[in-house]
């Protein structure tokens, strides 16, 4: 006879949440993210002040998506899929982090109100798909392409920084700072390869006096009594040893019968390290470029050499000095002819404020260049760098899929449109999912209004009478809070960034919304630690 008392299958300390209990987990945990972060989206939104609990308290100002929801520890499993649909929005395009969160979101509180009204969720996911489809045939009929007209897609770039600039810390700046981005990018030649492009902060000054530099700056110092300037330059980048000059006597034995011997270890030591600079110079280098610390002794070797030393360079700034000088790391130096030596027209030093940098001039990959951000604080600093980082991201997109649409709320309204006019011809309840997802779409218009301080309502369905006119080319205006048209004002936006916002969105939302059932594993148990203290 069967037992009808519940059956425990999960270990104790196990946890699960069924069906409507489950779902609703699901919901609450993503809405509130949205919620969060809502705020920040668009030209004229709020930033938020992330601090750190550790040691160094560090604190960090920010309106941009990716860096917020990265900077928060979730610990409902739902709001980490969203988390991780805005780190892969950054990776894939670099913008739309805010966007993509936040119309997962929408998604999920109409699919919330459809399931109150016993709409199964596989039904409401079939309409998704359909409308998924949909809004992305609408935005590509309507993108524009000037990939062909260069004088044209140069503007188009323009726009499309100005527009990405606008709800960032560089707004106020966007002007310059979109030429900047576009100068940087159009000297990649449309290869894409933005490390070729280094972002060097130093704080004082004001942001307007950033600058783009042509060629390489690195961040440190020549090595003492060595060449100041070399012309030509034959560069090996390393990372090895090069403090073996002396022995390390601490945590070291040494076991000797007089001092004199432990003085011919120290010179051994020395012939060793003279041995290594001399393998080095063999490779007919003038400059030598390390990761890792150069001690006194080799210093001196190198200057004597006539080879300029730089010891410590950053692993991120070493990696990115060898792409463009064409060089390759190297460890070992017992065959000279197989390593390949980087190469420049000048090395000289520069000032950039109180600080003295190197800079390369002349250097092999010829798109390399430096953007130099100046700035009050080191929050601005990194603010800034993360918004120029967007907007140089989104460009080099831009340049290999080279569609574009209009922003301003716009396309949106314009998807959102064509998923209501599909619905009005689909039968059944998918129709009403079609409805919910149209709904979703035309609630990104609304926030922007929203937190522009503007009245939503009246400026929505001003908008919505625009389209349905067929004047697809009207979105908001932000600057004085009214609809205009988006091609007069510039107001431009990638097709690759807003093709992936409304894909990204429209999986996560569908992967939620197929949970019925929450699993929590029960917390591994520790064993007593028995050991005497």
């Amino acid at each position: 006879m069967v037992s009808l008392n519940p059956v425990q299958i999960f270990k104790t300390g196990a946890d699960e949440e069924k069906a409507e209990t489950a779902r609703l987990t699901s919901f609450v945990g993503a809405i509130a993210i949205g919620d969060l972060i809502k705020s920040t989206l668009g030209p004229k939104g709020m930033d938020k002040i992330l601090q750190n609990v550790g040691r160094s308290q560090a604190v960090e100002v920010t309106n941009d998506g990716a860096t917020i929801l990265k900077g928060i520890n979730v610990d409902n499993p739902t709001a980490k899929i969203l988390v991780d649909i805005s780190r892969v929005q950054d990776d894939e395009v670099g913008d739309g982090t805010t966007s993509v969160v936040v119309l997962a979101c929408e998604l999920l509180k109409e699919a919330e109100k459809l399931i109150q009204q016993k709409i199964h969720p596989q039904t409401i996911i079939a309409g998704w798909r359909k409308a998924t489809d949909e809004a992305r045939r609408a935005l590509t009929d309507f993108a524009r392409d000037h990939g062909d007209d260069p004088v044209k897609f140069r503007q188009d770039l323009m726009n499309i920084a100005r527009t990405t600039l606008s709800s960032k810390i560089l707004h106020q700046y966007k002007a310059h700072f979109s030429t900047l981005a576009v100068d940087a990018v159009m000297r990649l030649k449309g290869s894409g390869n933005i490390e070729a492009i280094q972002i060097i902060k130093k704080s004082g000054a004001g942001l307007q006096d950033s600058y783009l530099d042509e060629g390489f700056l690195l961040d440190k110092k020549i090595g003492v009594n060595q060449p100041k300037r070399i012309e030509n330059a034959k560069i090996l980048v390393a990372n090895t040893p090069m403090d073996t000059d002396k022995i390390k006597v601490f945590g070291s034995k040494v076991r000797v019968d007089a001092v004199s011997k432990v003085a011919e270890l120290e010179l051994a030591e020395k012939e060793k390290m003279k041995e290594k600079v001399n393998r080095i110079v063999k490779h007919g280098c003038n400059v030598f470029i390390n990761r890792q610390l150069i001690y006194n002794y080799p210093e001196q070797l190198f200057a004597d050499s006539g080879v300029m030393a730089i010891e410590h360079a950053d692993f991120d700034g070493i990696e990115r000095l060898a792409l463009v000088t064409g060089s390759e790391i190297v460890s070992t130096f017992d065959n000279p002819e197989h390593v390949k030596l980087g190469s420049c027209d000048l090395i000289e030093e520069t000032m950039i404020g109180e600080d003295k940098l190197l800079k390369f001039s002349g250097v092999a990959l010829g798109e390399a260049c430096t953007i130099v951000l100046r700035g009050a604080t080191q929050q601005i600093l990194d603010e800034a760098e993360r918004s120029l980082h967007d907007a140089l991201c989104v460009l080099t997109q831009t340049v290999k899929q080279t569609k574009t649409v209009f922003g301003g709320g716009s396309s949106e309204m314009l998807m959102a449109d064509a998923v209501s006019r599909l619905a009005v011809k689909t039968p059944g309840k998918e129709a009403v999912a079609m409805e919910s997802y149209a709904a979703a779409l035309r609630m990104l218009p609304t926030i922007i209004a929203d937190n522009a301080g503007y009245d939503s309502a009246e400026l929505v369905s001003e908008m919505r009478a625009q389209h349905t006119q067929g004047k697809h080319i009207y979105g908001l205006d932000m600057e004085v809070g009214e609809v205009a048209d988006m091609e007069a004002n510039g107001i431009t936006e990638s097709f690759q960034v807003k093709s992936q916002v409304l894909v990204s969105a429209a999986e996560a939302a569908e992967m939620i919304l197929r949970v019925d059932d929450i699993i929590r594993a029960a917390p591994r148990q520790r064993s007593q630690d028995d050991r005497c203290h």
